[in-house]
């Protein structure tokens, strides 16, 4: 029998599925599994929001990463907030070092591309400010996953091989090797089924866990090898730059759009494109269409 698990032939209707008391959405199982177990010992869905995000660093790691960045919409005690968690370039990088090195657009690889990591400063905030469970209870499935192993799931794995593959054509040099040996089973590309695992990971999320991120940003172990690793390889960093950064509480932005508040993030998140769109879209006289429905007899319903 030929199997592709990418392809899905024999499509079935469900029905709409409800969550009386909460529900956890992602694009990953595994992850959304550890928002629930969250919510089961008694989190709120901020709680369960940080455990989803941090475990999709460690279960989609080449989409989600430990030093990307952060932007939530909470709602709470009928208020919305914004958080913007998205961290600048570091000090000692500007156009004009990069006009010098004879650059006139951002490049795709290396340390000129690299920004301060703000998404472990956005979990530490938001389980300070709103979480029920403490860090390192909410981070703790996604610890595990990263030191016991994690089978990669079919779409996870065809991302990956196209990525490791366009990485392995593109990055050149000593700095990059380190990628490799980390985000590879028996030197490659891990395949769907595949256990991965990161010990180095598993280490890295308990230290941001247990000292809620401050051995990230403020001198701890984490930030010492991040500049270190920066110098070593001609970067940008210095401790200056993790030490005075922290998220940033903002107001959202919003358009009622046919009836509806749609809230986005400010700049400089990319929220307010989408709200330009939807005030675009005002101008036309769209309608909604009949949608078609399937009995279990198979008959079409309008």
């Amino acid at each position: 029998m030929k199997f592709d698990a990418m392809i899905n032939r024999y499509p079935s209707w469900r029905n709409v599925v409800y969550g009386g008391r909460g529900m956890v959405a992602t694009s990953q199982p595994l992850a959304a599994q550890a928002g629930l177990e969250v919510l089961r010992r008694g989190g709120n869905a901020i709680d369960a929001a940080i455990a989803t995000a941090t475990c999709l660093t460690v279960t989609e790691c080449g989409s989600n990463g430990i030093g990307g960045d952060a932007f939530a919409l909470v709602w709470t005690e009928g208020k919305l907030r914004g958080l913007n968690a998205s961290g600048p370039a570091p000090g000692r990088l500007s156009a004009e070092v990069l006009w010098e090195k004879g650059l006139r657009q951002m490049p795709k690889y290396g340390f000129e591309a690299v920004t301060v990591p703000g998404a472990p400063a956005a979990w530490a905030e938001l389980s300070r400010t709103y979480g029920r469970l403490s860090l390192r209870e909410v981070m703790e499935s996604a610890v595990r996953y990263a030191r016991e192993g994690h089978p990669v799931s079919a779409n996870n794995a065809a991302r990956w091989q196209v990525m490791y593959e366009t990485y392995a054509r593109e990055l050149q040099g000593e700095e990059f090797r380190s990628w490799f040996d980390t985000f590879s089973v028996n030197g490659a590309a891990p395949r769907p089924g595949d256990i991965w695992r990161c010990e180095e990971m598993a280490k890295s999320l308990e230290l941001i866990a247990a000292t809620e991120a401050e051995s990230f940003y403020r001198g701890g172990d984490l930030m010492e090898r991040i500049v270190a690793f920066s110098d070593k390889y001609g970067g940008y960093f210095s401790k200056e730059d993790f030490e005075e950064y922290h998220p940033e509480w903002v107001e959202p932005i919003s358009v009622n759009y046919r009836g509806y508040d749609i809230h986005e993030i400010p700049p400089n998140g990319h929220g307010i494109s989408a709200l330009m769109a939807l005030n675009i879209l005002k101008g036309f006289p769209l309608r909604e269409r009949g949608r078609v429905r399937r009995s279990i007899t198979g008959r079409s319903k309008p």
